[in-house]
Formats: structure tokens, C-alpha cells, sequence
């Protein structure tokens, strides 16, 4: 069920079978974006984006072609569409991961595109390969739908928050890896090498991905009833885990080692986009002035032009 100010109410424990069969969807497509397309610093170039109708992978170049693949949660179908005007789809309806496969490469390949991917999920554990997966078998497409739309009002407030911030940011976009929504900043400065450490993910992975020094926000289907927003940062700083954070909601975990402001708690404010955004801001802060960044050269006002219009 949905509340009338937008932000739709899923309990994570209502809907997790067909999440973790989700997640393990999205990374075949994931994949498929990583095989064709050049590395992007932090592997920005294998991740998903909040469409209007669900998440895609946006244009993947092919040769003297481009395609896309998008998992629309309105028809329930993974689209494909090629840029000399073939398409395919694949039905969005309770299959084993091992018939999405075989039907996402066979669609893949009726339109002239093969795609070699390395055939079994990351950072999970275990780690099925595809081919094989038949445990993960659910969805239930209002489910699915209620979570892309909790992922639409997760997207704009935190495109909202993006805004400030002149620096080197990430787009807002969804990783298959973690599945998650994420949008991370960087002072301009170098981190120390990662431990890595993911289940079923290269250490190197990792290292790529947290090269720099950086303070992360976003949202998951974890981590509360409903999911919750989350901000940590890399290397996290003295005194990070006891920064003041708002709203009254927000944490820091142990657990997780990171600040959690739980969806339930958003859903149910007076005025939800203002709580994101505290907590976006606020945790931003905790990780940018205990590792003194440069704050003055790296944030801006997104309106600063409106008296020249």
C-alpha cells in the first residue's frame, strides 16, 4: 500500500523473495552494460538509472551500434531496444534466474548481440551462477513497482542534494552489485588502497571503486522495515560515527559502519523530502569537516543564475 504524499509503504519482509530474485536479474543485465562498455573511474559506466518507467542501463555502445535494456515495472518486461530499430523484450513474470538467463541472452542474441558475461552474481553469498539459479524464483510485480517508485522520490531528493556540489559527483544511480541507489562526492584527494573484502567480488574492485576520498549517500531495501537511506564515508574520519546527524531518526550503525535513517522514518514526516535532505546534508558534513575539505570551492548554489534568466 501507498500513503497519499508519494513515498509508497513496502516492508522489505513482504517483498524479499522477490527482491533477491531482482537483484539477481539485474546483475545479468548489469553485466551485460560491463562487457561492452570502456571503465569509467569507479565503475560508473556498469550501473542503472531511474527511468520513467523503471531502471535502465541507459545507451551501451555495440559495434556501430547502441542498444539499451530496461526493466520496465509498469508493463513488467525487461525491454531491449537497438538504434537501427530492432527490439525484444522478456517477460517480467515468477521465473527461476535460470530461465531469465537463457531468455535475456536468446533475446540479446535475435537482435545481433552477444553477450559473453561472466555468468555468476557478485557480492552475494553463495554466489549461484546464473545457468543454475533456480532457488531465486519470485516476483510480484506490485512489489516491484512499489520499490521503483520508492526509488523515483529517492532520486529526486537526492538529485536535489547533488546539486550543491560543484566538485567531482557522481550521477545518482542504481549499482546491481549492492543493489542500491548511490551518489557520491569527492574532495579531490587520494584514499588509501581498499581492503575489499566483498563476498564473490576481486579485492581490485573495490580499490577502483574507492580510490579517492569520498563521502556517500543513497538508499536500499535494507537496513529497516521499509529500507533506508544510508551515508558513510571513505577513509571514514575521527570522530565520523559520533558527528550530530539529523533527523532525530538517524543513526550511526556499528553494523554497518555507516548512518542510517531508516524509509519508515521519511515516509511518515510532515514533510519527507526536507528529512532526506537533513540527513544528506548533515551527514555530508560530519565526513567533509572532519577531513577538512575544501568546502568553499566545492559546493555552490543550484540557483545561482536565476536573476540572469
Amino acid at each position: 500500500m501507498s500513503t497519499d504524499n508519494g513515498w509508497p509503504a513496502l516492508r522489505v519482509s513482504d517483498w524479499e523473495p522477490t527482491r533477491d530474485t531482482l537483484h539477481m536479474w539485474t546483475q545479468i543485465v548489469g553485466k551485460v552494460r560491463l562487457t561492452h562498455s570502456p571503465l569509467l573511474n569507479h565503475w560508473w559506466q556498469v550501473t542503472f538509472y531511474v527511468s520513467p518507467r523503471g531502471l535502465t542501463t541507459s545507451s551501451i555502445p555495440y559495434g556501430d551500434r547502441v542498444f539499451d535494456m530496461e526493466f520496465d515495472f509498469v508493463d513488467h518486461v525487461l525491454a531491449i531496444r537497438t538504434s537501427d530499430g530492432g527490439s525484444a523484450t522478456v517477460a517480467l513474470t515468477a521465473k527461476p534466474v535460470a530461465e531469465f538467463y537463457t531468455e535475456t541472452l536468446s533475446a540479446l542474441q535475435s537482435l545481433g548481440i552477444e553477450a559473453g558475461i561472466s555468468a555468476r552474481p557478485n557480492e552475494v553469498d553463495p554466489a549461484i551462477p546464473f545457468a543454475e539459479d533456480h532457488q531465486h524464483a519470485s516476483y510480484d510485480p506490485q512489489a516491484a513497482q512499489l520499490f521503483w517508485r520508492q526509488l523515483v522520490q529517492a532520486h529526486r531528493v537526492i538529485n536535489e542534494f547533488r546539486s550543491h556540489f560543484i566538485g567531482k559527483v557522481s550521477p545518482v544511480h542504481f549499482f546491481w552489485g549492492s543493489f542500491d541507489m548511490a551518489c557520491t562526492r569527492f574532495s579531490g584527494r587520494p584514499a588509501p588502497a581498499h581492503p575489499g573484502g566483498a563476498p564473490n567480488c576481486a579485492d581490485w574492485v573495490m580499490v577502483e571503486g574507492y580510490s579517492h576520498e569520498l563521502s556517500s549517500c543513497g538508499f536500499w531495501p535494507g537496513g529497516g522495515e521499509e529500507g533506508a537511506f544510508y551515508a558513510y564515508a571513505y577513509p571514514e574520519p575521527e570522530g565520523f560515527a559520533a558527528y550530530s546527524v539529523g533527523p532525530d531518526a538517524a543513526f550511526y550503525s556499528q553494523d554497518f559502519k555507516q548512518f542510517l535513517l531508516p524509509y519508515e522514518a521519511v515516509r511518515t514526516a510532515p514533510d519527507p523530502d526536507r528529512a532526506v535532505l537533513e540527513f544528506l546534508q548533515s551527514s555530508y558534513a560530519a565526513a567533509a569537516d572532519l577531513a577538512g575539505w575544501d568546502r568553499a570551492s566545492l559546493e555552490d548554489d543550484p540557483r545561482r543564475w536565476l536573476d540572469q534568466r
